[in-house]
């Protein structure tokens, strides 16, 4: 779905990345996965929150792999020149958004700032083929998306994402959908006030 908006749903993007952070610094490689990115709002604000919660050393050793179906062929050109009007911005704190955001002079629109699209990357994918990107992620969010898949369809990309995590790595999913019950196994809630888990090591 190309429906989203900077920093919607805040309080479980913080708590996937208070989570994630631990394990990403000292790492020479952070994998991310935002499966389903639509436009780029989402794994932009996940980059910028990132970086308020890491060092610069740590933040450039950070990859956000954003991926989506892309049926029109516009979502990778967007999110690789990072250029939103302000109606898309509005809802950004102003710390925020004067601290990562700068005037495009070419559209009239804003882009934003270098050290942070950098750090993300996008690919078209089509989440039904059931196969991954790549693997040992720290974290995968997949929100607003499962909602729209057949019961058998969720349960077997979920079993997709469960493999491309790496040990103890983190899913994140809408709010709205619990893990069905033939997967509970492969993860453990570890948020009481959101859908995020653990995934757990199963033979």
């Amino acid at each position: 779905m190309a429906f989203t908006f900077f920093f919607r749903d805040m309080q479980v993007l913080e708590l996937a990345v208070k989570h994630v952070v631990p394990h990403a610094i000292g790492r020479s490689k952070a994998k991310i996965w935002d499966a389903g990115c639509a436009m780029g709002p989402e794994p932009y604000s996940l980059a910028i929150m990132f970086a308020e919660n890491m060092g610069n050393f740590a933040f450039k050793n950070l990859k956000i792999y954003a991926s989506d179906i892309d049926e029109t062929n516009t979502f990778g050109n967007t999110i690789k020149e990072g250029v939103y009007s302000y109606d898309e911005l509005k809802r950004i704190p102003q710390p925020i958004f004067d601290k990562y955001f700068v005037p495009d002079k070419k559209s009239g629109f804003f882009r934003v700032i270098d050290s942070i699209r950098e750090r993300v990357l996008f690919l078209k994918h089509d989440l039904l083929t059931f196969e991954t990107i790549g693997s040992d992620f720290l974290l995968v969010l997949c929100k607003n998306v499962l909602l729209h898949f057949k019961p058998e369809e969720r349960i077997k990309a979920i079993k997709m994402f469960h493999k491309t995590l790496s040990p103890s790595g983190h899913f994140v999913t809408e709010q709205t959908q619990k893990m069905p019950f033939e997967v509970n196994k492969l993860f453990e809630q570890v948020a009481h006030d959101g859908q995020i888990f653990r995934k757990v090591e199963v033979n």
